[in-house]
């Protein structure tokens, strides 16, 4: 049975991020499952830190933008959400490739949803492990 309030696929998420920060870093949505969705960052120049890897934020960025997704597609029609806490343990340092998170719910309540998202390299090495707490606003 699907988490999802609502259809979701990978080209309805990449149509509604025209013209964001997604197709700016080079994010890509990969799949769309019943309970999860995976997308992935390029490690390029656009996304590098000066040292010559992988800057944190940008793992930020794409754990914000699943669990985001996510929380919306899990809320009830007409809701909204939005973020009240996100924070990323940065596990190891990617030099090249891409890195690819899935997030998954750990709650989904009326008022706050809870989505763990995890981030790994080419190798399948975790990089990151972030967890984002999303406010769910009812219609006014």
């Amino acid at each position: 049975m699907s988490l999802w309030k609502r259809p979701l696929s990978v080209e309805l998420l990449t149509q509604l991020h025209v013209g964001t920060t997604v197709p700016h870093l080079g994010i890509e949505f990969l799949e769309v499952g019943d309970d999860f969705i995976r997308a992935r960052a390029p490690v390029d120049g656009r996304t590098k830190q000066p040292a010559g890897i992988l800057h944190g934020g940008i793992s930020v960025v794409l754990a914000e933008t699943l669990g985001s997704c996510g929380a919306a597609w899990a809320a009830a029609e007409g809701h909204q959400v939005v973020g009240l806490d996100i924070n990323a343990n940065h596990l190891r340092s990617t030099t090249s490739g891409w890195v690819t998170g899935t997030a998954r719910p750990v709650h989904v309540g009326r008022s706050t949803q809870v989505w763990q998202i995890d981030l790994v390299d080419d190798a399948g090495r975790p990089t990151c492990v972030s967890r984002i707490t999303m406010a769910v606003l009812t219609p006014r």
